[in-house]
């Protein structure tokens, strides 16, 4: 089972590491990184992600996941991409994104008039590229699409995905390998949650 995953300039990096965490557990899963142009890729801190594989030698998989990060901006009208991302998805079992990746599967047309997650400063974006944003953590209305809202989501997007593929006991045991039993310290994960203070010292507007 290949598992592709998209890296590209300022990717967010546990958009694309907290899936892997996940999916490289799965029986059988061969996880390549892969980008238009192979090398270390800059996230958008101080971490680069190397991506070994060229796209043109990833035609197709079984599973591709399309992270977010400031870089989804400018690639929203980088065609050859949009095409690469159409391409794969034809042949995968699940396409799945997290945070802004969905503003990608969005441009390339996979998400049109679909309820699809992503990250709460970017549900704007998401619904002028077609898709219709909603406040759930992960989202699976589209057919054989699975989107996450922001950053740390992506591990439950994949925790469903293992589920999917290899059934409720093989996701659970990989839950609890990376001992995934979050329990924050603060109850701040959602604007709805940290309250208008806190939303616009994380960078959005108070609602």
């Amino acid at each position: 089972m290949l598992v592709a995953i998209l890296l590209f300039h300022r990717v967010t990096a546990l958009d694309a590491v907290g899936p892997y965490e996940v999916l490289q557990r799965l029986p059988g899963a061969e996880v390549v990184f892969t980008a238009a142009r192979p090398g270390p890729q800059a996230t958008d801190g101080t971490l680069s992600l190397v991506a070994a594989t060229p796209l043109a030698d990833v035609p197709a998989a079984d599973v591709l996941v399309v992270p977010g990060g400031f870089g989804t901006r400018p690639l929203v009208r980088d065609e050859p991409l949009l095409a690469w991302i159409r391409q794969v998805h034809a042949t995968t079992t699940w396409t799945a994104s997290v945070c802004t990746g969905s503003l990608l599967l969005a441009a390339a047309g996979l998400l049109d008039g679909c309820e699809a997650a992503t990250h709460w400063r970017a549900v704007g974006e998401l619904e002028a590229l077609g898709a219709r944003p909603v406040g759930r953590r992960v989202v699976d209305s589209a057919d054989r699409i699975v989107t996450a809202a922001g950053v740390s989501s992506g591990i439950d997007m994949a925790l469903v995905l293992a589920a999917r593929l290899a059934g409720d006991d093989v996701a659970r045991s990989i839950q609890l390998a990376i001992e995934y039993d979050p329990e924050p310290p603060f109850d701040a994960g959602s604007p709805d949650k940290a309250g208008p203070a806190i939303v616009e010292l994380a960078g959005g507007r108070p609602r």
